[in-house]
């Protein structure tokens, strides 16, 4: 049977909200991503600063939450699983910041030809955030369906993978770039597809703290 956890309201309250955070960054990255291929400059500017704004607030509460912990009574393995999974799921929001950051300091020149599939590998991990903020939640609060959460977190992982591979071999493939270019392109296309990595390396972890709740 599945030990539950002793966190207090305030500590849940916490997690609900750094939960909410990272959802709702994953949401604004999609829109960045569309904007800058737009050239919608004070769009993708605007959004890139709440993601900024957003992974701040995130490090302030999962800091929030260790010192709840700490003070108050949780038993210390299951203290150390919610620490882990708490800074395992911040570096995606990191991950999503970096990478609006590299794109606003080295400015790539995309093609539009392949704003579809930039567009396209950039849903598709997002979604991959999206059932990771949903595993996690699970975990705190319904321990059951933790699993059928993760198995969509791979699922979305592996097609965005497989649409990274489209695009990376679309960008080779075209005869009007020279090799610098496509480089270039072939990295942004990789740092959006690194989000969904991230979000399944968290739930790697995740499926283990669960198998130890539910014994």
């Amino acid at each position: 049977m599945a030990v539950g956890l002793k966190i207090s309201r305030v500590i849940e309250n916490q997690i609900d909200e750094f939960l909410d955070l990272v959802s709702e960054s994953g949401l604004i990255f999609k829109k960045a991503v569309d904007n800058y291929l737009k050239e919608s400059n004070d769009d993708f500017q605007s959004r890139l600063d709440r993601v900024i704004d957003y992974e701040r607030k995130a490090d302030e509460l999962r800091t929030g939450v260790e010192k709840e912990l700490y003070i108050r009574t949780l038993i210390p393995e299951n203290r150390g699983d919610v620490l882990a999974i708490l800074e395992n799921t911040d570096n995606v929001i990191d991950t999503m910041k970096h990478t609006l950051q590299l794109f606003d300091i080295e400015k790539p020149d995309i093609p539009s030809k392949f704003d579809v599939l930039f567009n396209e590998v950039t849903d598709v991990s997002i979604q991959s955030v999206e059932w990771l903020v949903r595993s996690v939640r699970a975990f705190f609060k319904d321990i059951k369906s933790v699993n059928d959460h993760i198995h969509k977190v791979g699922f979305y992982e592996q097609e965005t993978d497989d649409i990274a591979v489209k695009l990376k071999s679309m960008i080779f493939a075209d005869k009007d770039l020279d090799l610098s270019r496509k480089i270039h392109l072939r990295y942004f296309a990789a740092g959006i597809e690194s989000i969904s990595d991230c979000a399944e390396s968290v739930t790697d972890r995740l499926a283990i703290y669960t198998i130890k709740r539910m014994i």
